[in-house]
């Protein structure tokens, strides 16, 4: 019988028991992360699955988006300004951004609102959300977290956002005021 053979397969048992037992030994408490079980609340996977239908391929839908990604302070503030304002977004998210479906153009923004929004923090937090949108030209939408959602309901919201951007188009061709001549 060949020794070394069996040498080998003995080392290799004994690293493999080694490592499973290092394992062991490194507590729970030793990690500093942990996987979340689901990306979404159940109100927003709720809302997700109906609003992928309601926009029925009009737009790519996007979860969890964050703030900073979307919008960004404005182009000449100085240094420090820049910084603050930065700061005050680069860790808040979006709850769904709806995007032109080719381009992955950025067109509104939808924001549950659950019964915490009622609380200062989250009111300051809205009313950041709602100065960046409004700033930034962008068209935001805010939703009251539900735990069912009627597609119809939902189909209005987009139709709605639909509008408005046509609107938003309108008014950037210079198109918003125009009139047909009365040639009587």
């Amino acid at each position: 019988m060949d020794w070394t053979w069996i040498a080998g397969l003995v080392a290799a048992l004994v690293l493999i028991v080694a490592i499973a037992s290092r394992r062991k030994k490194e507590s729970k408490s030793d990690r500093l992360f942990r996987q979340q079980d689901s990306l979404f609340t159940p109100a927003e996977r709720s809302f997700l699955g109906v609003l992928d239908k309601a926009s029925a391929g009009r737009y790519r839908v996007f979860g969890k988006v964050r703030i900073a990604d979307v919008v960004l302070p404005v182009k000449g503030l100085d240094k420090s300004t820049w910084t603050s304002v930065f700061n005050r977004i680069k860790a808040k998210h979006f709850d769904f951004v709806l995007c032109d479906p080719q381009t992955l153009k950025i067109k509104a923004v939808i924001e549950l609102n659950d019964k915490s929004h009622t609380r200062g923090r989250r009111i300051a937090r809205d009313e950041l959300v709602g100065r960046a949108c409004a700033d930034a030209g962008l068209t935001l939408r805010m939703i009251k977290a539900q735990r069912n959602y009627s597609m119809e309901a939902v189909k209005q919201v987009v139709n709605e956002i639909e509008a408005e951007l046509q609107v938003e188009q309108m008014d950037n061709l210079g198109l918003a005021n125009a009139h047909p001549r009365d040639d009587n």
